[in-house]
């Protein structure tokens, strides 16, 4: 198959970095190829491990940090799952292929030119548990709130508050947090209402997330 070779080596030098770990992400990666979520202008360097240009100044991110982020998350079956920032849909179909078909997954993104480019690329697939929705991404979805896990993919000034809420209380998130420049990844618990353990996992650089929530 075309793009087998580069994308097995791709996964196969992410294990080896410990990036990818858990047996169900890692079929998850092998099952949902990248090369069908970038843009034809950036096909040849779909198992490149280097953020792609989409659309719109948006990017796909690095296959390694995405890695990071799902390994962080450990989607279990039959999880709801939000997450902020669609992309080019590689994250939300990875993260429903590991929830199965009792999870699901809501992806809201700000743009409707992403949104549009998303729900093509996850076309490609039989997916059906897949939830794509244009709205503020920084103020959550409170019509499918609780969550069992948050993913943002994009920089945030502060953790928004309103997906902090919208998180079950043994959930989890993860979240770019810091200025434009560079965030700093957080693996965040929440363990009680107002009890949240944060854990800092990196350093990352995200485009920025726009909205009530995000930067101004």
């Amino acid at each position: 198959m075309e793009f087998e070779e580069e994308k097995e080596r791709l996964i196969r030098s992410m294990i080896m970095a410990g990036s990818l770990k858990t047996e169900k992400i890692i079929e998850a990666f092998r099952k949902i190829p990248r090369h069908l979520f970038v843009t034809e202008e950036y096909l040849k360097s779909a198992y490149l491990d280097v953020a792609l240009p989409t659309i719109g100044g948006s990017t796909i991110s690095q296959p390694t940090t995405v890695a990071i982020m799902t390994e962080a998350l450990q989607p279990k079956k039959g999880e709801k799952i939000l997450e902020v920032g669609t992309g080019s849909g590689w994250q939300a179909c990875l993260l429903a292929y590991c929830v199965g078909s009792k999870g699901k997954i809501v992806t809201i993104d700000i743009d409707p030119k992403l949104i549009e480019f998303a729900k093509k690329n996850i076309k490609k697939f039989n997916v059906k548990n897949i939830r794509i929705i244009c709205c503020d991404g920084s103020v959550g979805y409170e019509k499918e709130a609780p969550f069992d896990r948050i993913m943002v993919t994009a920089a945030c000034p502060a953790i928004p508050k309103p997906l902090i809420e919208q998180l079950k209380i043994k959930g989890r998130m993860v979240v770019p947090v810091g200025p434009e420049q560079g965030q700093r990844m957080l693996l965040v618990d929440k363990l009680g209402r107002n009890k949240l353990v944060q854990r800092d996992i990196g350093e990352f650089v995200f485009v920025k997330l726009v909205g009530k929530y995000g930067f101004k």
